[in-house]
């Protein structure tokens, strides 16, 4: 058994929330560089260099990449024979995403209530998943997450007569209705299978999985190509003005499921899709 006192959580948690807001991922990064590369109309292409010369700045200077620093959300994957000693972990954890949002001037975007609002005024709580893995080792992704695109998202509970097609069509669906609100080019998460709140969280991971990476199924990794092309030839393309790049990446993660169901969800991220990932 491995004593981790949650003080170390904290920290962490302080730091990632900062350097998420601020730092792209090296695979975004190239995928919206590449899409430039290919596109050919003059919007599209300065819309591009413009989202290019954004986060490029927000690296150099150390400032957000956007001025939606999102909610945010905390997944953690706790060794089994890990023991957390100093107080409660989900205490930990809001510490600090508290610490990190204020000490990183970052916008606080919580409300209490989501009916009757009013603001939390240090950006918790944050959206918390723990799976517990074998080992002693304690896995912390952190992604702020905008509502720009979050509101764009969907889930549908479909019967298994609706077969693949029905996946297809859903997914196609919700990106041409979400138009150029979630401000593409974007990143699309899939979940399929599972039950009613598994699937949706099954869409959410998909995001922090690479884009530049495949499901390891070849069925599903064929899948996430096929929709990455037939998504970009809806011309939505950057910000919503045409062109070749509606998505630079589709992520498909599965779950077994009832006999009787195929639920999907669609959980959509706009270009400035963060996350930042620590072993403790």
């Amino acid at each position: 058994m491995r004593d981790i006192d949650v003080s170390v959580i904290t920290d962490a948690i302080e730091k990632m929330c900062i350097n998420a807001n601020r730092h792209l991922p090296q695979d975004m990064q190239a995928g919206i560089k590449a899409c430039r590369a290919c596109e050919d109309g003059q919007i599209a292409c300065t819309i591009l260099d413009q989202i290019i010369d954004n986060f490029q700045t927000a690296d150099k200077e150390n400032v957000p990449i956007c001025q939606d620093t999102g909610m945010a959300c905390i997944f953690l994957e706790v060794g089994q024979e890990v023991h957390f000693t100093g107080g409660a972990l989900y205490d930990a954890i809001n510490e600090g995403v508290r610490r990190g949002y204020t000490k990183g001037y970052l916008r606080k975007s919580v409300e209490a209530d989501p009916i009757r609002r009013g603001n939390t005024g240090d950006n918790t709580p944050a959206m918390i998943t723990v799976d517990i893995v074998p080992g002693d080792k304690v896995k912390i992704t952190v992604a702020p997450k905008g509502f720009g695109s979050e509101n764009m998202s969907a889930l549908r509970m479909f019967k298994p007569s609706a077969g693949l097609q029905g996946i297809k069509d859903f997914i196609l669906e919700t990106v041409e209705k979400a138009g150029p609100n979630p401000c593409p080019p974007i990143v699309v998460g899939v979940g399929i299978g599972g039950n009613f709140d598994h699937v949706a969280l099954a869409a959410k991971k998909a995001l922090l999985r690479p884009i530049d990476s495949h499901n390891p199924d070849p069925y599903y990794a064929a899948l996430e190509d096929e929709m990455l092309e037939k998504i970009n030839e809806l011309g939505i393309g950057p910000q919503g003005f045409g062109g070749k790049t509606t998505a630079v990446g589709v992520n498909i993660e599965t779950l077994p499921t009832h006999i009787a169901g195929m639920p999907c969800a669609v959980n959509i991220s706009c270009h400035v899709t963060r996350h930042e990932t620590e072993v403790i």
